[in-house]
C-alpha cells in the first residue's frame, strides 16, 4: 500500500488537521474493505509495516468550516428549497500531512456467525486475487478521500528501523444495537517500523471523551 500523500487526522487535533505518523487500523479495514469485503467476514488488522521513512509536507487546503448535523439532514430532505450555501461556509486550513507512504497490512479474517461453516482461506484467496489484478470495488484512499492509495501484491521490502511512541490511536468502532457509535482505542507504539495491533483495545474508561462536538451547522451543540 502507497500513495503520494497521506492524513490520518489526529482526533484531537481535528480543526488543523494534523496527520499520525503512522496509518491507523481504522484507516487499514477501509482500504481493505474498498478492494473485498463481503456481508459474511471482517478483517482484524494486527500489524502495519512502515516501509518508507516517515516524511512531512504542510499544506494549506480550503474545507468548510461546519459539520453537517444529523438534525440539519433531514431538515434538507423534508424542504427541497432548503440550501446550504458552502460558499459562505468555507475556511482556508493548515494540514500536515505524509509523504511518499508506503505500508504493508497485515490482517486476519473474521467470520460472521451465519458463514462460520464457510473455509476462512475462501475469502483470504479472493482477497489475493482482487490484489493481484488491481481490482476493488471502490478507490481505496489514505486518510482523506483526495488521497488515493495504490495497491500490489506483497513485496521484499523491509520496514524502517524506527521506534517511536504514538499516543492513543483508534482502534475501532463499533455500531451497538441500540444505535449510535462506539469509539475504542488502544496504545499505539512503533518498534522497529513495525506498529503491532493488539486484538483488545483500552476500557471504556480508559481514554475521556468529548460529550458532543463544539460547533454544529444548525448551531446546537456548543457544550462539551
Amino acid at each position: 500500500m502507497s500513495g503520494p500523500l497521506a492524513c490520518f487526522t489526529r482526533p484531537e487535533l481535528k480543526v488543523e488537521r494534523v496527520s499520525y505518523p503512522v496509518m491507523t487500523p481504522s484507516a487499514a479495514v477501509g482500504v481493505l474493505e474498498a478492494i473485498f469485503w463481503k456481508p459474511e467476514m471482517a478483517y482484524v488488522i494486527t500489524a502495519i509495516e512502515v516501509l518508507k521513512p516517515i516524511e512531512w509536507t504542510q499544506v494549506r487546503r480550503n474545507e468548510v468550516k461546519s459539520v453537517v448535523s444529523a438534525t440539519e439532514v433531514a431538515a434538507l430532505r423534508k424542504d427541497p428549497g432548503r440550501r446550504y450555501d458552502v460558499e459562505t461556509d468555507r475556511d482556508q486550513r493548515n494540514s500536515m500531512l505524509l509523504r511518499d507512504v508506503h505500508y504493508r497490512i497485515r490482517a486476519q479474517i473474521l467470520r460472521a456467525p451465519h458463514a462460520a461453516d464457510v473455509p476462512e482461506q475462501k475469502y483470504r484467496d479472493q482477497l489475493r486475487r482482487r490484489v493481484d489484478k488491481g481490482a476493488c470495488f471502490a478507490e481505496p484512499y489514505l486518510g482523506c478521500r483526495e488521497f488515493s492509495a495504490f495497491f500490489g501484491p506483497q513485496t521484499d521490502a523491509q520496514p524502517i528501523g524506527r521506534d517511536e511512541d504514538l499516543g492513543v490511536m483508534l482502534h475501532s468502532i463499533v455500531y451497538p444495537a441500540s444505535g449510535g457509535e462506539q469509539y475504542r482505542w488502544f496504545h499505539a507504539q512503533l518498534h522497529q517500523g513495525v506498529m503491532s495491533v493488539p486484538v483488545a483495545p483500552l476500557g471504556a474508561d480508559a481514554v475521556a471523551m468529548p460529550v458532543s462536538s463544539a460547533w454544529r451547522a444548525d448551531g446546537s451543540g456548543m457544550g462539551r
